[in-house]
């Protein structure tokens, strides 16, 4: 696996990702995050044709292959299973953390439901290339805030009062803030998110296992593409128009650089 190559997919200089400062993460992640969907298109397949999903692998060699050699994206375990990889090929002092994203009931159902990194700088910060929306796209202190970001977005980590959390990672656009995801600190192997990651690839009950989903931020805003609609959010105004299943992997293609093959 060549670190270059994936640089280069994320239309990075290699020159200009040494040495390992906040500066350089901050670059990579906001470029991964405009260049890299989160989709889920291996899990369902494609929604007009007989192509099914490919299924889902967290080993890294399979992960560089799809991501970079293939241009395609990916959903949490995937896209930072990968990025984590990437970081630490580099020399930043990263771990994988346990996330979990947690039900209208508050329940974090199924635990470690999603992975995030940690990239220790002057203090430890949550790095994070694999959410849905809205996008996190700078590193985020534990502890700490950032934004409003290019989407008027603001992002916090706070001390969590539940047991099974040390922080949680919360997103303001206007009004209170919510909870994004709790997490904690504890280093974890990428093999720990395996049991999950083919639980939500593949039970019926999984909130990736039904309709694709296909979304990549922008420099103010996100496109997302379902099988029916394409939106595109810029300064906060939204514009939809619908897509046709003629038109599908055309709109695949043109937004989001995406191939089926």
């Amino acid at each position: 696996m060549d670190p270059d190559r994936y640089l280069a997919r994320l239309g990075a200089d290699p020159a200009e990702a040494w040495p390992p400062t906040f500066e350089t993460v901050e670059r990579l992640q906001s470029a991964h995050v405009r260049t890299v969907p989160f989709e889920t298109l291996s899990i369902t397949g494609d929604p007009y044709g007989d192509r099914s999903g490919e299924g889902i692998t967290l080993e890294l060699e399979a992960l560089y292959e799809k991501l970079v050699e293939r241009e395609r994206g990916g959903f949490c375990f995937e896209l930072n299973g990968l990025f984590g990889w990437l970081l630490a090929e580099l020399g930043f002092d990263t771990d994988r953390i346990a996330a979990c994203v947690l039900d209208d009931d508050g329940d974090p159902r199924p635990p470690a439901n999603h992975h995030a990194l940690l990239v220790d700088f002057d203090r430890p910060h949550v790095v994070d290339v694999g959410l849905g929306l809205p996008k996190l796209r700078e590193p985020l202190p534990v502890g700490g805030r950032v934004g409003p970001d290019g989407a008027g977005i603001e992002w916090r980590t706070v001390e969590s009062d539940r047991p099974d959390a040390e922080y949680v990672v919360q997103t303001r656009s206007e009004g209170a803030w919510d909870d994004r995801y709790i997490f904690t600190t504890d280093p974890r192997q990428l093999s720990y998110f395996a049991a999950t990651c083919d639980h939500l690839a593949t039970a019926p009950e999984s909130t990736f296992t039904g309709d694709p989903t296909v979304n990549v931020g922008t420099e103010r805003g996100y496109k997302r593409l379902t099988p029916e609609t394409f939106t595109e959010v810029v300064d906060g105004e939204t514009r939809e128009r619908a897509v046709a299943p003629e038109t599908y992997r055309d709109t695949l293609e043109a937004e989001f650089g995406l191939r089926l093959h």
